[in-house]
């Protein structure tokens, strides 16, 4: 069935727009206490980001979810992994996260994990969807669910993070810069790596509601790279808003992305004869990834794009791990979503076990020159893709690069643009072609 209101991460947009509004929040949290009151679940775990709607949201659902004679266990800013773990950490129903991840601040969203610390299955989000738009009820005044602010959320999951890095090994070797986007992880990821020895240098981490994922985090890498620079750091790593991706830097200042993340993951995991069949990445994973892997005899396969896409293809597989080169970088041996804290924590092993640098660590694998144009349309225009003149522009571009390049053009999932994407061997063509495409694809929109 076609979705209303879910997408791929849930639902998103601009505050004050669409979904975004107080009433929707309360009619979407009263339409999943109904939901969920059918099989007997009554606790549910709410948690947010830094912007500043997040406490007009945060208020909404909880009133839904109180009316639907739910109780509400309010978390306050929290990394959207973190309310995956404490979901099943304290036995909840399910778990909401109140974040538009890496969007600007004047965006937020709403997304679900399950019981179990996975995103919803599409079953459930259909059934919430369809609760929405009916009459809305009360529950009896003595059935009205409550709501308690759990004080020490951050605190157990500080513990939680610091247990996925093996106790024989310490950080009192390395200068670490974390830039915490202003965003969920900046009570949290400092004190992570501090108590595991490191040297921390936080960037990214005062937050006032309205400066996430501005100029800094996982999105913007400039700020990180200048700073490793400066401070003679061992690395630096960038988390994005609400903290389920990561982006490294290593101390020459050279960008470590998602794609070169699970290469070092998936051949430490090799080395040490722990790796469980193979990677999974996504339609935009860089050919030299997959190149790379080949080499080391890993198995690779792609997923469209999306970590809940990855997830899946993980589980159909029976894999450990995956990525998208954006950041999202799964390891379900460690947790159950996308996690950029303890990504960041898995490559720090890596490091340690190996004694080598992350320069070192990213060597044995090429990534080709990949270029992204990002073109935006207004929401619920109807999509240039299959213009006659954007096929032949497609065409013509994956003619000139031949075997050792590609095209994708995609729709974004989160937000109203076309993503247009080359790579191949050759830089000048890739960066050629990419402008040309999303020339095409503009003049489309604007006809």
């Amino acid at each position: 069935m076609e979705r209303k209101y879910f997408g791929t991460d849930g639902i998103r947009g601009k505050v004050g727009e669409g979904n975004i509004t107080p009433e929707f929040a309360l009619r979407l949290g009263w339409a999943a206490g109904q939901v969920l009151s059918r099989h007997g679940n009554k606790k549910v775990l709410i948690g947010k980001d830094t912007r500043i709607s997040g406490y007009m949201l945060e208020s909404a659902l909880e009133a839904g979810l109180s009316a639907a004679g739910i109780n509400v266990c309010l978390l306050g800013p929290m990394p959207t992994p973190a309310i995956a773990y404490l979901t099943r950490a304290f036995r909840a129903d399910a778990g909401i996260v109140i974040s538009a991840s890496h969007n600007p601040f004047y965006d937020n969203g709403i997304k679900f994990f399950s019981a179990d610390g996975m995103k919803l299955d599409d079953d459930i989000e259909l059934a919430i969807e369809a609760e929405i738009d009916k009459p809305m009820t009360v529950a009896e005044s003595n059935c009205l669910g409550k709501a308690v602010r759990i004080e020490d959320a951050a605190g157990r999951y500080i513990e939680f993070c610091k247990s996925r890095f093996p106790s024989e090994y310490s950080l009192r070797s390395l200068k670490i810069v974390v830039d915490c986007a202003h965003g969920a992880t900046y009570h949290i990821a400092p004190k992570v790596l501090e108590e595991l020895g490191a040297n921390v240098i936080a960037i990214g981490a005062t937050p006032d509601g309205i400066n996430i994922n501005e100029k800094c985090g996982a999105t913007s890498l400039a700020a990180l790279q200048e700073k490793v620079i400066e401070v003679g750091a061992d690395l630096g790593f960038a988390l994005d808003g609400d903290g389920d991706r990561v982006m490294m830097v290593d101390h020459k200042g050279n960008k470590v992305d998602g794609d070169q993340i699970m290469f070092i993951l998936a051949r430490d995991a090799l080395k040490q004869g722990d790796l469980q069949g193979g990677a999974v990445g996504t339609l935009m994973s860089n050919l030299g990834l997959e190149v790379a892997l080949k080499n080391l005899g890993i198995p690779f396969a792609r997923s469209k794009v999306g970590d809940r896409y990855v997830l899946a293809l993980l589980q159909e597989k029976g894999w450990s791990i995956g990525a998208e080169n954006s950041g999202h970088v799964l390891d379900l041996k460690q947790t159950t979503t996308g996690d950029g804290i303890i990504a960041g924590l898995q490559v720090l092993k890596a490091m340690v076990r190996s004694s080598m640098s992350l320069f070192d660590l990213c060597s044995g694998m090429e990534l080709y020159p990949q270029v992204l144009i990002n073109v935006r349309y207004q929401a619920g225009q109807a999509s240039p893709l299959e213009a006659e003149p954007v096929l032949q522009a497609k065409a013509q571009a994956e003619q000139e690069l031949g075997d050792t390049g590609r095209v994708l053009l995609r729709k974004s999932g989160t937000e109203p643009l076309v993503r247009v994407m080359v790579e191949g061997k050759d830089k000048d063509l890739v960066q050629q072609s990419a402008e040309k495409i999303a020339e095409v694809v503009k003049e489309c929109i604007n006809s």
